[in-house]
């Protein structure tokens, strides 16, 4: 039976006394069970947590008790275990790292689209679709005739743009993310950075696969998540691995570790050992 409710969660606000946060907030976790990794920052909160439906809900409750945490916005999935060793609540600089100043998606972010509204989005001939996840993310699956920006983290997605000379003349841009923060905030750099036509997919991939019926989605493949579940098929039901693709092998593997927000950072010390 599927008994474990795993909700990914994240919330652009300002939390000032996010370090005072954390230590309240994971024992409040470990005692109702639940499991996962949540990343606290100045910017607001990110992560993916896992345990008996109750004790989600009760950390969901707990969390949107806060006044400045009341519109956090989630996404479900359902599985037979924890997908998740321990519960790890981390101190971030950003609750997702682009590393470039006075990006914020609560002063300027670009045009959410529901789900049901992409597949029209994307189909239009002069609209340019942007996966902004890494490379590793992208073999799993994809929409279709979406650009692969081939990054290893989400830190290079800006030189990548810079680069592209199919992006100079600034046309009309979708993107995408697993959850939608990546794209939220990749948003705010472009508007930013003079494109003036920016669209992403509200909730994500996940938010997708769940509003979206199979027979008319335009997605092809998996899901990748960020935890033991490794990917979710249309139905967001766990794959547990038994299908990975040869650019992910470097990081399916039994050292690393598929908590929310560690993963990228794996992979990255993984890609520096091995080129230094």
């Amino acid at each position: 039976m599927n008994d474990f409710l795993v909700a990914a969660l994240y919330l652009f606000t300002p939390l000032d006394d996010f370090e005072e946060m954390r230590d309240p907030l994971k024992s409040f976790c470990v005692e109702h069970d639940v499991r996962g990794s949540l990343l606290l920052a100045a910017e607001g909160i990110n992560g993916t947590i896992c345990g008996p439906e109750s004790g989600v809900q009760a950390v969901l409750a707990h969390l949107r008790a806060d006044p400045r945490l009341e519109g956090l916005k989630h996404k479900e999935a359902w599985t037979h275990r924890h997908v998740f060793k321990r519960m790890k609540v981390r101190l971030k600089q950003e609750i997702v790292r682009l590393a470039v100043d006075g990006i914020d998606p609560n002063e300027i972010v670009g045009e959410y689209v529901k789900p049901e509204d992409w597949n029209d989005l994307i189909s239009e001939p002069d609209v340019v679709v942007i996966d902004t996840r890494n490379d590793y993310e992208f073999a799993f699956g994809t929409f279709e005739n979406a650009l692969n920006p081939e990054t290893q983290s989400f830190r290079e997605f800006p030189d990548w743009v810079h680069e592209q000379e199919n992006l100079k003349k600034k046309p009309k841009v979708a993107m995408f993310c697993t959850g939608g923060i990546r794209c939220e905030k990749a948003t705010a750099w472009m508007l930013k950075n003079g494109f003036d036509e920016v669209y992403h997919l509200e909730g994500g991939i996940l938010n997708y696969l769940e509003k979206v019926p199979e027979d008319q989605s335009l997605w092809k493949g998996e899901c990748f998540v960020f935890d033991d579940r490794v990917s979710v098929d249309h139905q967001l039901q766990p794959r547990w691995g038994e299908w990975v693709p040869e650019e992910a092998r470097h990081i399916i593997n039994e050292d690393t570790d598929y908590e929310t927000g560690t993963r990228e950072q794996a992979v990255a010390e993984e890609l520096k050992t091995a080129t230094s």
